[in-house]
């Protein structure tokens, strides 16, 4: 029962951390680009504050569970005097979640900072530019979710 709940939490918060950029990319994104610089930046801006803080947390909460999973079934394979070898499909999945924490670190941590500045110095050109490196990154991450889904579901 507390695999089947931990692994449900690390599920539902991949839901978010996936969601998120889906709804954002493909729905707000859109949506506010109808509006002036002025307007459009600082809004995704706070938006981007609000999600990148909420992605930190939820990827940590899969980064924390994924490594109780593995650690509970190898634990439980040596108790029953076996060997843990981690399967090929963790071994990826826990490869690319890393690399997600370092994207999303990258854009709260450096690129946020960058627009962060530039929309404070009403600087739209800096800002734009800014936000279209975090709009790259987001896609990045989002394919690499979209992988990771997809691996767990096959195998």
């Amino acid at each position: 029962m507390l695999y089947a709940s931990i692994k449900t939490v690390h599920l539902l918060a991949n839901i978010v951390w996936l969601g998120g950029m889906v709804f954002a990319m493909f729905f707000l994104r859109p949506a506010l680009a109808t509006l002036e610089p002025a307007v459009r930046l600082p809004l995704m801006h706070e938006v981007m504050r609000r999600f990148a803080n909420a992605v930190v947390a939820v990827l940590l909460i899969v980064l924390f569970t994924g490594l109780w999973m593995i650690g509970n079934v190898a634990r439980a394979a040596i108790e029953g005097g076996g060997s843990f070898t981690m399967p090929l499909d963790w071994k990826v999945k826990s490869t690319l979640g890393v690399l997600v924490l370092l994207i999303v670190g990258h854009i709260r941590f450096a690129l946020f900072k960058r627009c962060d500045k530039s929309v404070q110095a009403k600087d739209w050109p800096a800002a734009a530019a800014v936000m279209e490196k975090v709009r790259f990154w987001v896609l990045v991450n989002m394919a690499i979710g979209v992988f990771v889904v997809a691996i767990a579901l096959l195998y």
